[in-house]
């Protein structure tokens, strides 16, 4: 299921469909095809300028990204903090050495603070190597090193190395902290992944605190054009696209219970683990 996940949005993302559709175009103009081939040709070319010149992936991003504020008011008191990975450059340390992030930094610089101000909390750390190859150390693993450059002893960590994807960090998280008789967690992870993460959580019948980072919206975007920016533009309607597929993939797989999870749905009452 992990690869094949993997394969699909290979070929899905917005500038592989532009792509292959400009590609398709051509061959079926060749064969002869003309009408079908001018279509597809210009399907490619509206969903490039979509995806290049115009705030459609910001403003979907931002829908996200607006779902799950943070609290009002912080927790009195936390039990353990739940930081999902995806934020490390596990290629470039591989070869490189020291510690090097992504864009998803701020999951881990949320984490630390979050650990400064609960210092009873424990931290879950869940990730583990999510590429094709499978030989580069998963957040999980690496997060040690960036954790004990801010003083956080490795007493505190509870390391989940196991998961790819975001249906196995929930499923592979509800079984360590069973394990370790925690509750009362935080959950950290990008701003724009919390709707998806939250409906895993609650599916398998577990209340978080969800505390996003991350955000890559000024909250303030409207649909329109925009010729300023055309590949953030691109990389931005790739993330809210992959998201979203996410949220309706795991909604129609009953892997959550409803297409886009919000702060006010309860939690699971059935003791039933999705598959």
């Amino acid at each position: 299921m992990f690869l094949l996940s993997k394969i699909f949005w290979l070929f899905a993302q917005p500038l592989s469909l532009a792509f292959l559709a400009a590609l398709t175009g051509l061959l079926t103009t060749a064969a002869g095809l003309r009408r079908i081939g001018a279509g597809l040709g210009l399907l490619g070319a509206l969903v490039l300028f979509v995806s290049l010149f115009t705030t459609t992936g910001s403003y979907f991003l931002q829908r996200l990204e607006d779902r799950f504020p943070r609290p009002a008011e912080p927790p009195l008191t936390l039990s353990c903090i739940i930081v999902l990975g995806g934020a490390f450059e596990n290629e470039v340390m591989a070869s490189r050495g020291g510690i090097e992030f992504n864009q998803a930094a701020d999951r881990f610089i949320e984490a630390a603070t979050l650990a400064k101000r609960y210092p009873q909390a424990r931290i879950l750390v869940s990730g583990g190597d999510g590429s094709f190859s499978g030989t580069y150390d998963g957040d999980a693993k690496a997060s040690a090193a960036f954790f004990a450059a801010f003083g956080i002893g490795p007493e505190r960590l509870i390391r989940e190395e196991q998961s790819r994807t975001t249906f196995e960090n929930a499923r592979n998280t509800e079984e360590l902290l069973t394990e370790n008789g925690l509750s009362n967690c935080a959950l950290v992870t990008s701003a724009f992944h919390m709707p998806r993460s939250v409906g895993l959580f609650r599916t398998l019948g577990l209340e978080v605190t969800p505390w996003p980072a991350d955000y890559r919206t000024s909250g303030t975007v409207t649909l329109g054009f925009d010729f300023t920016q055309p590949s953030l533009n691109a990389q931005l309607t790739t993330t809210a696209m992959r998201e979203w597929i996410g949220l309706a993939a795991y909604a129609y797989g009953g892997r959550t219970h409803s297409l886009f999870p919000g702060p006010a749905e309860p939690a699971a009452t059935t003791d039933a683990t999705p598959r």
